[in-house]
């Protein structure tokens, strides 16, 4: 990097750091940095990039949409590409009918969870709800609405005396599972808990992420976990917060998860892999019980209170539309399927590796636990941050890759070739096994 830079990077010590490699160009799968250094996106760029980077189609819809408005705002106004894509995301989510564009994931979440709360508040003659439950170790964001919601303590420890309070309870371990149960049982046990809390008459809404944890250490929930939740839902007049901003548009292998896991939702959120991971936008969907829940005279207050300046973003929103069509014309969902099973092909090989504790996979996501002691299953901690560990060692071997905690995080761009796949797996192998010498 040349020259003093200014930028506070996110989530990082920034002591740690003499400089950050700069990247120049980015082409299909590939990261170019100053240095004409190539190195495989083994992140999609924060788990938000479908189809590589530079697609030409994608592109060719922002420059496009720059050329008749760049922006207007949803305050009074429409405009096409907000109705267009509002109406491809109500097509593609059974038992929607509102579309709320924000700006970023988090935002959406504080959409859903204030559309949640204001809901009950919106009722006439009828209990007041005002509790949030959800699930331990959910991650759906860093604002404090969302930290609030999905506390994780090692992200968030730090501001914990600050959040609202939530009802958080215990999700399936099939790892680490507590007390000696069998995954079976500890299922089991968390449903119970769960229904506990549903059962109860002030509880608004149960907020989870649509499919797996995946900040929070790529949990895989068991078959049927999320679908029992949701009937819990339905039985006790809770509404279900659905977080699929991580786990949608393919990241798990189906374009909606929630459909995949056989439940409705009241709510849901969207967003990362929203424009093919090419501009920042977000959106939060609602069924019209929910929606016409907001609906009186001005004098009611009734109306949702919520707003962003560049919610709905004309080029954000254009781009997003196009993404959506492109997932249909080159059959993206069905390519994944076949792509994603080359996963599997390596599980054993990340396994045959000391430092290696366990493999979760599912779609086009891999979570790698990395241990410091397979029996006792203790968590790899050193002294300078895992991450930078395995980003260090990644570029030598020609791979962009982050950490979460001990969890070696594998997100590639969900239209990656076969054969790219298997590039990023064995350079994957390689970095696990050359940093393993540094972390234990």
């Amino acid at each position: 990097m040349n020259g003093t830079s200014f930028v506070w990077h996110p989530n990082t010590q920034m002591n740690e750091w003499d400089c950050f490699d700069r990247i120049t160009s980015a082409k299909g799968m590939w990261l170019v940095d100053s240095n004409r250094r190539r190195m495989i996106d083994a992140v999609a760029s924060m788990w938000c990039n479908v189809w590589g980077h530079s697609d030409a189609e994608l592109v060719g819809a922002i420059v496009s949409q720059t050329k008749k408005i760049q922006h207007t705002p949803l305050f009074n106004l429409t405009h096409g590409p907000a109705e267009d894509l509002a109406t491809g995301l109500i097509g593609i989510s059974p038992g929607m009918h509102r579309v709320f564009y924000s700006d970023n994931g988090s935002s959406a979440m504080e959409v859903a969870v204030k559309m949640a709360l204001q809901y009950w508040d919106n009722q006439e003659g009828e209990e007041k709800r005002n509790r949030i439950a959800t699930l331990e170790n959910g991650y759906h964001g860093d604002t404090f609405g969302a930290m609030s919601v999905g506390y994780v303590p090692e992200f968030f420890g730090r501001f914990r005396h600050h959040l609202f309070a939530a009802t958080r309870l215990p999700v399936p371990d099939t790892y680490r599972t507590p007390g000696g149960l069998t995954p079976s049982e500890h299922q089991d046990h968390c449903l119970d808990m769960i229904e506990s809390v549903l059962s109860r008459d002030d509880t608004a809404a149960f907020v989870m992420e649509s499919g797996a944890q995946v900040a929070g250490g790529v949990r895989i929930y068991p078959k049927g976990f999320q679908r029992k939740i949701g009937r819990m839902c339905k039985q006790y007049g809770v509404l279900l917060v659905l977080d699929e901003i991580a786990t949608g548009f393919g990241r798990l292998g189906s374009m909606v998860q929630y459909v995949e896991q056989e439940c409705s939702p009241d709510i849901v959120a969207y967003g990362k892999m929203l424009t093919g991971g090419y501009l920042t936008m977000a959106a939060t969907l609602a069924t019209k019980r929910v929606h016409d829940s907001f609906l009186g005279e001005f004098g009611d207050s009734k109306h949702l209170f919520h707003g962003h300046t560049y919610a709905g973003n004309p080029v954000a929103a254009a781009a997003a539309d196009k993404n959506l069509r492109m997932y249909r014309k080159r059959r993206l969902i069905e390519k994944i399927q076949k792509t994603s099973s080359i996963f599997e092909e390596y599980r054993q090989r990340f396994m045959e590796h000391e430092v290696v504790g366990d493999v979760r996979h599912k779609g086009m996501l891999m979570g790698i636990d990395l241990v410091s002691d397979r029996k006792k299953k203790k968590p790899v901690r050193s002294k300078t941050s895992l991450n930078k560990i395995l980003y260090e060692e990644g570029r030598r071997h020609g791979i962009y890759l982050r950490s979460l905690g001990n969890i070696l995080l594998l997100v590639p761009p969900l239209a990656i070739s076969e054969s790219d796949l298997h590039v990023l797996l064995e350079r994957a192998l390689k970095t696990v096994r050359t940093a393993s010498c540094r972390i234990l």
